[in-house]
């Protein structure tokens, strides 16, 4: 029997909010659940069969933490309070909702979008060294960032260190126009990009000249031992066994690592090993590693993203 109900919103904000660029919100919720979602005013409209329309409203109403406020809603905010419905975990969506990791120098607030990224988030506050692995667009890169930034501003560590291989140039960069820094810098641009959001970039280059955040090719970390240091080894996939356990074995006193990758997607040499594949297998067992491993579902980028992801990993099964 199809039916109809509706729910008032309490202001223009919160419709804009919760209906999304374009209504694409809306239209995704449609998808979810089935039902049609049509927002007049402050009014929205569900229509459907009696168990869309209860589905719809449910998810609607588990969003209220974030339209209320007026927050940006994602296809993965809506994604993780179906997940939370049909596991019966609201509470706990209340929680990871409400928990605000940063705020943007844009006054974005910044929050893990799913309960996987909620727990690689924990892991990194607990635990000295966290494997974060996954496909593109879960975020594993950037929230180690916020985390770093967050405990850098807390005067937790004294400096910052971002770190990847840039295997893609090899021996290629000899080639490559300007000095050094230019020449890996993109390499190692999303590493700035993530650093701007929370820090003037006008005041990037002073923190850098003081050793306070360092911004280097894994090539930089040998012989080194990274004391009072939040270390994050980006695309870990494209280091080599021995570039692995160099890095690892760098850890000092009162330090934190974070290595992230997607071990689907080096850029090694067909029969060169990637030290991530080889890290995870040796280091398995080892206490005081978190270990966190995010799907397709854990993709927060364009709602295409996470299908090309997804038609991918069934290909290669």
């Amino acid at each position: 029997m199809v039916g109809a109900s509706t729910i008032q919103l309490p202001n223009i904000s919160s419709a804009i909010a919760l209906a999304g660029d374009g209504e694409e919100n809306l239209k995704f919720l449609s998808r979810q659940t089935g039902a049609n979602l049509v927002l007049r005013g402050q009014e929205l409209l569900i229509s459907g069969t009696e168990n869309q329309i209860e589905l719809a409203t449910k998810l609607v109403r588990s969003l209220e933490e974030l339209w209320t406020k007026g927050n940006t809603i994602s296809s993965a905010d809506i994604l993780t309070a179906r997940q939370a419905i049909d596991s019966d975990r609201q509470g706990e969506l209340q929680d990871l909702q409400r928990d605000v990791l940063a705020r943007s120098r844009r006054g974005e607030e910044i929050r893990a979008k799913t309960f996987r990224q909620r727990q690689y988030i924990d892991a990194i506050r607990k635990r000295d060294l966290t494997f974060g692995i996954g496909p593109a667009g879960t975020g594993k890169t950037y929230l180690a960032v916020v985390v770093a930034v967050q405990a850098l501003l807390a005067n937790q560590f004294e400096k910052i260190i971002l770190t990847r291989p840039a295997v893609e140039a090899g021996e290629r960069l000899g080639f490559l126009p300007g000095d050094l820094q230019q020449k890996v810098n993109p390499y190692l641009r999303p590493l700035y990009d993530a650093i701007y959001e929370f820090i003037d970039p006008e005041k990037v280059p002073n923190l850098m000249e003081r050793g306070v955040i360092e911004v280097a090719p894994l090539a930089y970390m040998r012989g080194r031992t990274l004391n009072n240091a939040f270390v994050i080894v980006d695309e870990a996939q494209n280091t080599t066994p021995g570039q692995m356990k160099m890095v690892l074995t760098r850890l000092g006193f009162r330090s934190k690592m974070v290595i992230t990758g997607d071990i689907t997607q080096t850029d090694l040499p067909l029969n060169q090993p990637s030290g991530l594949t080889i890290a995870l297998q040796i280091l398995k067992n080892v206490e005081g590693i978190a270990f966190s491993e995010f799907s397709q579902k854990d993709v927060v980028r364009h709602p295409l993203v996470q299908r090309i992801v997804a038609a991918y990993e069934k290909h290669e099964k």
